[in-house]
């Protein structure tokens, strides 16, 4: 499968602003790029790159004062296959668990799981371990939240989200993590590129949330905001919620006056030079996004 992955964003800062963008591919990312995801800044924002503690590649940048336009453009190839079932996948031990598996038992900033124990244990003490278990929590947050860009806030954690009964996606992934994490399941927040590949036209692109589960010693994505397997994630960013992958972390204001993703599966068949030389010389038509965001406030 190839998909054709990227996005533009336009800044505007009062003032030179410090920032470090999480805009590129996972470092664990499987599949083989065409062209470069490179994360396309002006020379004059000094851009380096760097892989920080999740191992997700972050770009430091500082950007001027004025406009600055934010781009990257490029073309995977790889399954894409729908999201796994492994429908037995069991529960471990917490005795049983890798080391760097724990701290993903945690509650972290947005993932309040400590205030949401009795809630957890309410709901789910009768589910069967594992697998069902998960999904039974998976199914109760997509019944439970209304999705609405208007709903999202850049303080609103998963106990937030469970009173409220409202959020974007990012709220959807940080309320299962905090229901998995209250039951003694780890749970890790993750975004990315998601088209509509095998779906009907959902509206203008966006990054995605999902999140990633710990059974049977090895992870496995769940989606609370559609609640079935979907082909052709583009895994950009891990951490233990969107505090360690915010799309823009800012040392100073700015304003956001532009912003569209694409996320698009292109015809088999055609060649890297097909891609580099014609798909890739300008950008494509793409519906801008009228609110930020939705995966990783900014």
């Amino acid at each position: 499968m190839l998909i054709r992955f990227g996005f533009e964003i336009d800044i505007q800062c009062p003032a030179p602003v410090p920032m470090l963008l999480a805009l590129s591919v996972h470092t664990g990312l499987q599949g083989r790029l065409i062209g470069t995801d490179v994360v396309r800044t002006p020379e004059t924002s000094y851009p380096s790159t760097y892989i920080d503690r999740f191992d997700n590649q972050i770009t430091r940048i500082l950007a001027p004062a004025g406009a600055t336009k934010l781009w990257s453009d490029c073309v995977i190839e790889f399954d894409g296959a729908t999201d796994l079932q492994a429908t037995a996948a069991p529960q471990q031990a917490i005795t049983e668990l890798p080391n760097d598996v724990l701290t993903y038992l945690m509650a972290s900033r947005y993932c309040d799981s400590d205030n949401l124990v009795a809630e957890a244990w309410a709901l789910f003490n009768q589910s069967p371990e594992g697998w069902q278990r998960v999904q039974a929590i998976t199914q109760f947050v997509h019944t439970h939240v209304t999705f609405g860009y208007q709903f999202g806030r850049a303080n609103k954690t998963a106990s937030d989200v469970f009173r409220e009964k409202t959020g974007v996606c990012r709220d959807f992934a940080h309320l299962s993590i905090a229901l998995c994490r209250a039951m003694n399941i780890p749970a890790r927040y993750a975004s990315g590129y998601l088209g509509d590949i095998g779906t009907p036209y959902s509206g203008p692109g966006d990054f995605c949330a999902w999140f990633e589960v710990y059974l049977g010693g090895q992870w496995h994505t769940f989606d609370a905001r559609y609640n079935k397997p979907r082909a052709g994630r583009i895994l950009m960013v891990r951490g233990a919620d969107a505090a360690d992958v915010a799309m823009i972390t800012s040392f100073g204001g700015y304003d956001l006056d532009y912003f569209r993703v694409w996320s698009t599966q292109l015809e088999d068949g055609l060649s890297d030079g097909d891609i580099l030389q014609n798909k890739l010389q300008t950008r494509p038509d793409a519906e801008p996004l009228v609110y930020p965001s939705s995966a990783r406030a900014v």
